[in-house]
């Protein structure tokens, strides 16, 4: 889906580097499309860096510093839809209006006005993962009455005490007062008697053989007695809205009075993976190689904020793209492939097909500069990945983290992906123009540059806690970057990828059918619902290669 051999790619690519040209569409926008088209084995490495000495540019008007070879000669309409007039027909290279990438996440940050669906309340066991639509406000005190932090005794005044016969467990109704000199026995959690004057630790105390009960330190009053609305007071804000509904979040509420939560649902999402060389499952052969994608992208969606309802192939088929994008009720549709300008590139087209606003046609990041965001239609947007696997993380973190932020009503910084400095620990090539993103771990608070980071490689990022935001022309050693969270997470028990929603579900409307068990009409998922997609919990500490690790890999700009 290239639109040219990658050998043209990659040495439009190499001269990029080494005269300093910039080449904001067309080849290097047609070679990241589709990992069909990517060899490692002759893609060029960190030695393609800029030369101290470069060889002249040729001239913007020379034939040489075209996007492609081949867009250079030939006319404008070569395959036969072009010729046909079809509205499906691609449309000649031209300069795009390339976004920064810092721009392109504040765009799509915008491109909502705010979340996607009205508030609603949801039962604490179905409230988990959701965004708060309001204010956690107490509805009660909390603690609600005066409770004993400790098993031991509760004293009234001062000691030795006569101990009482009766005891105070957790769950009864009030006790009767204390008088100056009685104790009595009492439980972590019970309520405190009237005029108590604090609680004597079990191990702080003894008993005499009179029954009296003798103090081993001396008693402060108060002590381990938790007042009601220590913790709060009814009508106290406890969380703001936006906040994300976690596991503690609910403890809370629940503690606070809560049987229900107002919340915002998940924005829905729905993935088109684009290409008639991806197989599903088995080895890759005989040209077709394995969808990476189709199994990545739900779990990280949800991670994200989302629900999604469905994963389909389409394969590189124009009027299924149409059908898929213009029936979809989702409120995000997530592409993969097909963004540049190539022969059975679709995206651009179908859009143009169907009045769709392009907010970001192109970023100045790599990898992934290819990606491009669209409003489709009122509350609806698209989201096109480019192919390579690496670069499709680029877009997500770059385009739909930010959209689904606002779809979500997340406040910032209350829940998902965070962004936060750290130096790093090697230098970084960098492009001459455009941001780099690339993968880091953490170890001993720095940054550490992974290996095998190009733009179909996945081995660095598998390995990595985030990625390094490389400004144009490299950072140096030591030098803080912003890096962007990883945002790891199991999707919730029960959910998979969005209720009854099933991996490659659907018919296949594309690609190879033989080649693909279970891509036929009404195939089940590789994933049945129900079933969680995401890989378990977060990395480890210290998780990826260690210091002095041997790691070999590409520095790659596309």
């Amino acid at each position: 889906m290239t639109g040219q051999p990658a050998s043209d790619a990659e040495l439009d690519e190499a001269l990029a580097l080494v005269n300093g040209h910039r080449d904001t569409h067309g080849t290097h926008a047609a070679h990241e499309d589709h990992a069909a088209h990517d060899n490692p084995a002759h893609r060029p490495t960190s030695a393609s860096a800029p030369s101290p000495t470069p060889p002249p540019s040729p001239s913007p008007s020379s034939p040489a510093s075209a996007s492609s070879p081949a867009s250079a000669s030939a006319p404008a309409a070569t395959t036969p839809a072009a010729r046909s007039g079809s509205p499906e027909a691609p449309a000649p290279d031209k300069h795009r209006d390339i976004t920064p990438w810092p721009a392109a996440r504040a765009r799509a940050e915008r491109a909502a006005t705010g979340p996607g669906t009205e508030p609603v309340d949801v039962p604490l066991h179905r409230a988990l993962g959701m965004i708060l639509a309001a204010p956690l406000t107490a509805l009660t005190d909390l603690p609600s009455f005066d409770t004993s932090a400790m098993d031991g005794w509760v004293v009234g005044g001062p000691g030795p005490w006569v101990v009482r016969a009766d005891g105070i467990l957790a769950g009864h109704a009030r006790p009767d007062a204390l008088s100056d000199g009685e104790a009595v026995r009492i439980a972590t959690g019970a309520r405190i008697p009237q005029d108590a004057t604090a609680v004597l630790r079990s191990e702080h105390g003894r008993t005499d053989d009179k029954g009296r009960l003798h103090a081993l330190r001396d008693v402060v009053t108060g002590q381990d007695i938790r007042p009601r609305g220590q913790e709060c007071r009814s009508g106290d804000h406890l969380l703001p809205a936006g906040a994300l509904v976690t596991p503690a979040v609910l403890g809370l509420a629940a503690a606070a009075g809560y049987d229900a939560l107002p919340v915002y649902r998940r924005p829905r999402a729905e993935v088109l993976v684009l290409g008639d060389e991806l197989l599903t499952d088995g080895l890759p052969r005989e040209g077709l190689i394995r969808d990476a994608l189709g199994p990545m992208l739900p779990p990280w969606l949800h991670a994200l904020g989302a629900e999604v309802t469905a994963v389909r192939r389409l394969g590189d088929d124009a009027e299924a793209l149409h059908d898929a994008i213009t029936s979809s009720t989702a409120d995000l549709i997530v592409t993969t492939g097909g963004t540049a300008s190539g022969p059975v590139d679709h995206v651009h087209p179908i859009l143009r097909r169907i009045g769709a606003e392009l907010l970001v046609d192109g970023v100045a990041v790599r990898p992934g500069h290819p990606m491009l965001l669209a409003r489709v239609a009122a509350g609806r947007h698209l989201v096109g990945l480019p192919g390579n696997p690496l670069a499709a993380v680029s877009g997500l973190l770059t385009l739909a983290e930010p959209l689904l932020r606002t779809l979500s009503g997340r406040a910032a910084g209350c829940g998902g992906p965070v962004t936060y400095t750290a130096p790093l620990r090697d230098g970084v090539q960098g492009h001459p123009h455009d941001t780099r993103l690339v993968p880091v771990a953490l170890r001993a608070e720095r940054a550490v540059p992974l290996h095998f980071n190009g733009p179909a490689m996945l081995r660095g990022i598998a390995a990595a806690d985030g990625l390094a935001v490389v400004p144009p022309g490299g950072a140096r050693k030591g030098r803080e970057v912003e890096v962007l969270d990883l945002p790891w997470a199991v999707p919730e028990v029960g959910t998979g990828t969005g209720t009854g929603a099933a991996l490659y579900g659907g018919p296949m409307d594309g690609g190879h059918a033989e080649d693909s068990a279970g891509s036929g009409d009404g195939a089940q998922a590789d994933t049945a619902a129900g079933v969680g997609t995401g890989s378990g919990a977060g990395p480890e500490a210290g998780a990826g290669p260690g210091d002095g690790a041997v790691v070999d890999g590409e520095e790659r700009f596309t």
